[in-house]
């Protein structure tokens, strides 16, 4: 399987399986399924709400030697409400106990937005807590304590914007290893792929076919979809391939990580499949044209009445 390698020197699997979305019940099945069928990056969080099911699939995969932990990457996020060092170590040791491993291959802040302990998402504008209150630089301290502790090998960042990268890269000890953001076609975020090039970042495409299984209250009535692009579909007859895997072999080759979630073994399969995929320089060309700076996750969900952000302060634009 292809692989990115890290600051540290561990090697990531290029392709992974999102378990963003996946109902519960499901995940457990398509995570015993992928293992089963090659997969060895599973791209996990707690606000997903389904890490012990996860975890279930895991334990049961390690104990039937389907694959060895030292050969299985997983990767979990630091909620918005756990940002205070005090909190940071227990929520890293809940997942580690929801999915039953001693390690994290690679720890994350969610994003760079921060709640009030105990609330699971704000309904009120004092729910939040602003960054000037809670700083990254604190809660990043506290991510390489763990690092240094043998909980999580590699830390790093989702939803950062390269001002908010740079500032953090500035400040720590530990370099952040990844920044996980979202990126396709529309979306293809050329400054933050140079930035993390230069500063031996890698990047993770969350979102890679566009996520229209994402929940009805998050979508917009005009957005624009990506598996039906006549460009993409295009790419796709001209190689034989599904449209599916010609966005996935495109992130592959901006050598970014995919993590395309699917609970459908067929889907899974095809997606395995696509870093076999080879897309040539027309092909890359022409789908370069189709970027439009345009997010299915937008970070609307953390702006409104009380909110101490905005959109244009959460991306930086």
């Amino acid at each position: 399987m292809m692989s990115f390698t890290l600051a540290s020197g561990d090697r990531l699997p290029a392709i992974g399986l999102g378990t963003w979305k996946a109902a519960p019940g499901a995940v457990y099945t398509a995570v015993k399924e992928a293992l089963a069928m090659g997969y060895r990056h599973i791209d996990c969080a707690p606000i997903y709400q389904n890490e012990p099911e996860v975890g279930k699939a895991i334990a049961e995969a390690l104990a039937g030697d389907v694959v060895s932990r030292q050969n299985l990457w997983l990767t979990s996020k630091l909620w918005n409400n756990a940002h205070a060092p005090e909190h940071m170590r227990p929520a890293l040791e809940k997942t580690l106990a929801d999915l039953r491993v001693d390690y994290l291959d690679l720890y994350l802040i969610h994003w760079p937005v921060a709640f009030k302990p105990g609330v699971l998402f704000p309904r009120r504008g004092d729910d939040f807590i602003a960054l000037d209150d809670q700083a990254i630089g604190l809660t990043w301290k506290a991510l390489e304590d763990c690092v240094a502790q043998g909980l999580a090998r590699n830390i790093g960042v989702c939803n950062f914007s390269v001002r908010k990268l740079d500032a953090l890269c500035r400040q720590a000890s530990i370099r952040p290893a990844m920044n996980q953001i979202e990126l396709h076609p529309y979306l293809q975020q050329r400054a933050m792929l140079e930035y993390c090039r230069e500063n031996g970042i890698l990047v993770t495409a969350y979102s890679p076919l566009g996520s229209g299984d994402r929940p009805a209250a998050m979508k917009k009535a005009d957005e624009p979809t990506l598996l039906d692009n006549p460009v993409i579909q295009r790419v796709a007859t001209k190689h034989g391939a599904a449209p599916a895997q010609v966005l996935l072999a495109w992130g592959l080759g901006r050598t970014t990580v995919v993590i395309p979630k699917s609970t459908h073994p067929e889907r899974m399969r095809q997606n395995l499949a696509a870093g076999q995929l080879r897309l040539d320089a027309q092909d890359m060309a022409e789908i370069a044209a189709l970027d439009r700076g345009y997010r299915f996750v937008d970070g609307s969900f953390f702006t409104g009445s009380g909110s101490p952000y905005t959109l244009e302060q959460l991306w930086d634009e």
